[in-house]
């Protein structure tokens, strides 16, 4: 192997590093990736660039397009109506969840699909009396078993898929190709998932005033020369809030605790409340009552009809992580002001500026409607409720779902490609208006397909100078050429890498490897191929390794060691089941 097939692993090596340390996006990386391969003349401008133009990449972009009409006509809600209802049992609420959900994931994009559930979730969690924590895990599990069943079910399929037909000249798989070991799969994982998790998760219910509802630490300031100066607590209708407490005021540097109804207000007071996102809108329309993180700093608009309160939990790339809310400046980078702020599901003490941000924290925000716009699919922030969303258009539910459906036959029945399928769809979705042009643009998360497109010219500098071939050489010296053997360890170093970086990345780097093992084997290439995508989307160990973990840490009210707790034995559980599948399917012999 010569230099170039060196580099391009040591530049592999040093990408995977870069993205599990965290601080720069994936997309950022990768991005850097091809452009070092372009700059090097490792590769060409048409091997670095064929990423984006590849199939499975103008799939997922189409695909996205399809969740965001069912989504947006109010088909997830159709869902929720019909088989939610009142289960008597933490394990018959975690069913009436899982099945349905991972059914979802199987046709539509994961993202949009827990987006929708999780505040649908949290005010039924409330209603039946069941934690939150009992019930956001197997939320995100079973979206990510569901999205093994079918080619669509994950972006990272189709990305797996389109990345094969360029580098072997084969067709491809069609849209269940990958259904006869995802679907058993699936419904093993979920009645595994249904044994043992209500005995292993959390039940973290508030014992507090609060009941069962999360709990924020809410800062506002009394306005310096506001209506409320002078008056006492209960004059100005600080005790008669339902849902929210006032626990304390930070006046000079002093704090006055266990405030009596008669204590007077001054201006610049800081007023500490604690209770949920539902109740702060009362304490917001009291003239007088300003936000205090910023005390250099005006408001954002003294019009706050152009505002919305929206929750949103920290995403791992986030660009302020590690900085205090203060030094973060929301309202210059963002256009926003952070009002609340959860972790684990409980307060964060001490002052709300100067608390240090960490991936999935869960924070209130009082934000201009472009924040929403930026953010809505997963950027800085993983939007968990926008509580001044727009209303769905119902009465296009059914419709949404009847272009699913056919986008679905289309494909099965071999009438149309995968791609010409999915932008058969996407259009549809736009035309008949279950979703707009705007809605549209905002559901392609640019940042994943960036990393997509990006990650494609490492996968191609792998097998264009040998490196590939060399990794895969060492992977059967390991094994002696053992099929079983080999296909569990492809499955190990997909599974290793899905949780150190993004999905997509890992498995798009090492379908290369696959091929060359393969080829040297002489034997056929798709039991290995479905094994990387299978270990791709088996990401259940860390709230990091994949975006639906990421989305309901907060909301759950988890903790790290929650998911490890959990998801390492569903990971290694997950691993068992589906290279035993695998190998009954295909055939491959145990010895």
């Amino acid at each position: 192997m010569e230099w170039q097939g060196w580099f391009s692993l040591g530049l592999a090596g040093a990408a995977l590093l870069l993205m599990s340390l965290g601080r720069f996006g994936p997309h950022l990386v990768m991005m850097g990736v091809l452009i070092v391969l372009s700059a090097t003349g490792i590769l060409d401008a048409t091997q670095a660039l064929a990423g984006f133009s590849n199939s499975g990449l103008i799939t997922v972009v189409a695909m996205f397009v399809v969740a965001a009409g069912i989504h947006h006509s109010g088909g997830v809600d159709l869902l929720v109506q019909h088989v939610l209802r009142s289960p008597r049992t933490v394990r018959g609420a975690q069913a009436r969840i899982a099945f349905p959900v991972a059914l979802l994931s199987g046709f539509l994009n994961n993202t949009p699909v827990v987006a929708t559930m999780i505040p649908a979730i949290h005010a039924w969690s409330r209603k039946i009396g069941i934690a939150p924590s009992k019930l956001m895990i197997p939320l995100s599990y079973s979206a990510i078993l569901g999205g093994t069943i079918t080619l669509i079910g994950t972006s990272t399929n189709l990305v797996v898929n389109g990345q094969y037909r360029d580098l072997t000249g084969e067709e491809g798989f069609s849209i269940f190709s990958i259904t006869a070991v995802g679907l058993p799969v699936a419904i093993i994982g979920l009645i595994a998932m249904l044994v043992f998790l209500p005995r292993l998760l959390p039940d973290r219910k508030d014992q507090q005033k609060f009941g069962a509802m999360r709990e924020f630490t809410l800062e506002v300031a009394v306005a310096l020369d506001g209506p409320l100066v002078g008056k006492t607590v209960g004059e100005a209708g600080l005790r008669e809030l339902e849902r929210l407490y006032l626990v304390e005021i930070e006046r000079d540097g002093s704090v006055v605790t266990a405030v009596p109804s008669e204590e007077r207000l001054r201006g610049g007071d800081r007023l500490v409340f604690a209770g949920d996102t539902q109740a702060i809108s009362d304490l917001l329309r009291i003239n007088g009552i300003v936000p205090s993180v910023h005390d250099d700093e005006p408001s954002l608009s003294k019009d706050r009809a152009e505002r919305r309160l929206v929750e949103a939990a920290l995403s791992p790339q986030s660009d302020v992580l590690g900085l205090t809310i203060r030094d973060a400046r929301f309202r210059d980078r963002y256009g926003a002001v952070v009002l609340a702020v959860a972790r684990g599901g409980e307060r964060v003490s001490g002052n709300l500026g100067n608390i240090r941000l960490k991936p999935g924290d869960v924070l209130l925000l009082e934000a201009r409607p472009a924040f929403v716009s930026r953010q809505r699919y997963a950027k800085d922030f993983l939007l968990i409720n926008d509580l001044e969303t727009e209303t769905p258009r119902h009465d296009r539910a059914y419709l949404s779902w009847a272009i699913l459906l056919l986008l679905v036959g289309a494909a099965a029945a071999g009438l149309l490609s995968m791609l010409n399928a999915a932008l058969m769809g996407a259009a549809l979705m736009i035309m008949t208006g279950c979703c707009s042009v705007g809605q549209a643009q905002k559901a392609v998360d640019v940042p994943v397909i960036l990393t997509i497109a990006a990650s494609f010219a490492l996968g191609a500098a792998l097998e264009v100078t040998g490196a590939a071939s060399y990794a895969a050489e060492s992977i059967l010296a390991v094994s002696s050429g053992h099929l079983l053997f080999t296909l569990l360890l492809v499955y190990i170093s997909v599974s290793v890498l899905t949780e150190i970086v993004t999905n997509n990345a890992a498995a798009v780097m090492v379908l290369p490897v696959v091929l060359s093992m393969t080829s040297v084997l002489k034997v056929p290439a798709e039991p290995f191929v479905i094994a990387v995508m299978m270990a791709a989307s088996a990401s259940f160990a860390t709230p990091l390794g994949y975006q639906t973990n990421m989305m309901v840490f907060g909301p759950g009210g988890y903790r790290f060691m929650d998911f490890v707790r959990v998801g390492i034995p569903m990971n290694l559980f997950i691993g068992v089941v589906t290279v035993t599948i695998i190998s009954q399917v295909y055939d491959i012999p145990l010895n």
